[in-house]
């Protein structure tokens, strides 16, 4: 916040000096040198995982790997009463890449059709799950600010979670103002699912010992997305379906990335759309199986 209203405090005097044509070469000049202080201070700031943390943020996930079994430590797994009253709870679990079955796209809309968090979930053959949001991790007292979120005021958070944590709370807990979730399935070669998810377990390994700055543009939930898929899609573009996150989906089915089942974007949406199925449901173990309409 500071950094914001030092540059935008030394910003308007100086936009101010040019009115006046005698100090139009020295508001140059005290504007250049205010920039530059700005700058190598701005540059100094440095990303920490040591601060006082809100609680849903608070524990960092990792992983550790033998062979194709990647055991995934501290997965959360709130018991939500409200969006802010909830019992602390994590678990450790071990996951085949080999049984890897599928990536699903998650939006949640919750402002209209143009903005929408998104994130993925794996699953694997043996009825396992692993929700994975990227997000800005907030300090006590914090909350979350798209304008803060460009001048280094959160750090980059992987909230590595239970289905029924982290897709839960947002089909059948936040209500005031409700959210509206979507699952689509990704269509990809098992190869390349196991290339994300293995991107994803190194970055999370990553941001353990070397944190670093969340970015409302440039790393965002739907960027992350991106940057992590590069992997497998090199020639995939930044365009604005990806930057104006509720239109990700869209992108995503234009490009032949989804399974469609031979669907429309509205008849593959109309299906996405997964609120219905937990509506007044509680949020169980069969958590995972009611989202995907498994009996």
């Amino acid at each position: 916040m500071l950094s914001i209203l030092l540059f935008l405090s030394s910003s308007i005097v100086t936009i101010i000096s040019f009115k006046l044509k005698d100090l139009r070469f020295i508001a140059w000049g005290i504007y250049l040198v205010l920039l530059g202080v700005w700058l190598f201070w701005y540059e100094s700031i440095k990303p920490s995982n040591d601060k006082i943390w809100q609680k849903d943020v608070a524990v960092l996930s990792y992983a550790t790997q033998d062979d194709t079994l990647i055991t995934v430590h501290n997965i959360r797994n709130f018991k939500y009463t409200t969006e802010d009253k909830y019992e602390i709870s994590y678990y450790d679990e071990t996951f085949d890449i080999n049984k890897l079955d599928n990536i699903d796209f998650i939006a949640s809309y919750w402002m209209g059709p143009n903005i929408a968090h998104t994130f993925l979930s794996f699953s694997f053959s043996d009825n396992k799950h692993l929700a994975i949001s990227i997000e800005a991790r907030k300090e006590v007292g914090e909350s979350y600010s798209m304008i803060r979120g460009f001048f280094k005021d959160s750090e980059l958070y992987y909230v590595v979670a239970d289905e029924r944590d982290l897709i839960g709370l947002r089909t059948n807990i936040r209500k005031n103002p409700p959210e509206h979730v979507y699952m689509y399935q990704i269509d990809a070669e098992l190869e390349d699912k196991q290339k994300v998810f293995l991107n994803y377990i190194k970055k999370i390994n990553e941001l353990k010992n070397s944190p670093e700055f969340y970015n409302t543009f440039l790393t965002n939930c739907t960027t992350s997305i991106w940057k992590n898929s590069l992997v497998n899609y090199s020639n995939m573009t930044l365009n604005w379906e990806i930057l104006v996150s509720g239109h990700t989906a869209k992108y995503l089915y234009g490009n032949s990335l989804l399974k469609t089942d031979a669907l429309s974007f509205k008849e593959l949406q109309k299906k996405a759309y997964i609120n219905p199925l937990v509506d007044d449901k509680p949020i169980d173990i069969s958590y995972s199986s009611k989202i995907r309409n498994i009996k």
